[in-house]
């Protein structure tokens, strides 16, 4: 069977790049990278979540492209990035660190959004050279650091080891979606989306999602299923905000919560009334207005002016 084509029409349809090149992670990994926006505009840099792709930033890359330069590459397996046997926290934080070298010159500093498994790969780079070099401030959307599976709330059921175990097999689960269907839709928004998530939404959600391989989203769930980031949230010392919706299932507001908590620069947490996991998606205005004044804040304010006579 094909796997679905993530396309759908208006604001959510991914847009065409200005230029795509691949990024060489450290393990000789290639990384696929789309770039957007005119060069020498202030950088951002977007990583996407558990099973989807570059075109889930495609709201925020349509905003923020006309006076930015957008930097969105796909994650080990996903999108147009070839899988890998290394599945790991490591290896997050290795493509991050080959695309932030392969796209911003020497000391260029750019704002770096992450959703979900995204926010986790900038608390696992949070330490590294290359991270601290480029990042000048980040959005974590929708993210925790730890006990991923404890604390979700996809299955209606009291917390503890039940409900821990039956999560894990469902989230876990090598089973294939198959094609995007009503059935599909209901089951997706459920779990991921708040309950007045537009049918546009939901339709472009699960089209992504759907297009992840089975075998990718089983590799990964297990690497999800054992995470422990605090250590990374501790390191990372750039100025941070935090969005998330009550509605999240997956990675409900306990964990923006925790975040807010540990993180050595909180600028804010924003909690959205119904909203879900797919943040960028559900609230993209939102989320790319914190993208916005970030980059006005951290990354505008450190380019140098330019002299009269030059700007003349």
């Amino acid at each position: 069977m094909s796997r679905p084509t993530p396309v759908t029409t208006g604001r959510y349809a991914p847009p065409a790049p200005v230029r795509e090149l691949t990024a060489t992670s450290a393990d000789g990994a290639p990384v696929h990278v789309e770039v957007h926006g005119p060069e020498g505009a202030p950088a951002v840099v977007l990583a996407h979540g558990w099973t989807c792709s570059t075109a889930f930033w495609a709201a925020q890359i349509r905003e923020l492209a006309a006076d930015h330069r957008v930097i969105a590459y796909d994650q080990r397996g996903h999108g147009r990035t070839p899988a890998s046997p290394a599945c790991s926290t490591d290896a997050l934080a290795d493509d991050l660190e080959a695309v932030l070298t392969a796209t911003l010159a020497p000391g260029e500093r750019a704002v770096i959004a992450g959703h979900s498994m995204g926010g986790m790969t900038v608390m696992a780079a949070s330490g590294r050279p290359a991270f601290r070099e480029h990042a000048a401030a980040v959005l974590l959307c929708s993210t925790g650091s730890t006990r991923l599976v404890p604390e979700s709330t996809v299955l209606p059921l009291r917390p503890g080891r039940v409900r821990t175990w039956i999560t894990g097999h469902i989230l876990g689960s090598r089973a294939p979606l198959g094609p995007v269907t009503p059935a599909a839709r209901r089951i997706l928004k459920y779990a991921t989306m708040g309950p007045a998530s537009a049918p546009e939404m939901v339709e472009a959600c699960a089209r992504i999602v759907h297009a992840c391989p089975r075998t990718v989203r089983h590799a990964w769930s297990h690497v999800l299923a054992s995470l422990d980031l605090d250590a990374g949230v501790r390191e990372l010392r750039v100025p941070a905000e935090i969005v998330a919706g009550t509605a999240d299932r997956l990675t409900p507001p306990v964990h923006a919560r925790a975040l807010a908590a540990a993180l050595p620069d909180c600028r804010g947490l924003t909690e959205l009334p119904g909203v879900g996991h797919m943040t960028p998606v559900e609230a993209p205005d939102l989320v790319t207005t914190r993208i916005r004044d970030l980059v006005t804040a951290h990354v505008r304010a450190q380019q140098p002016a330019v002299p009269a006579e030059e700007s003349a």
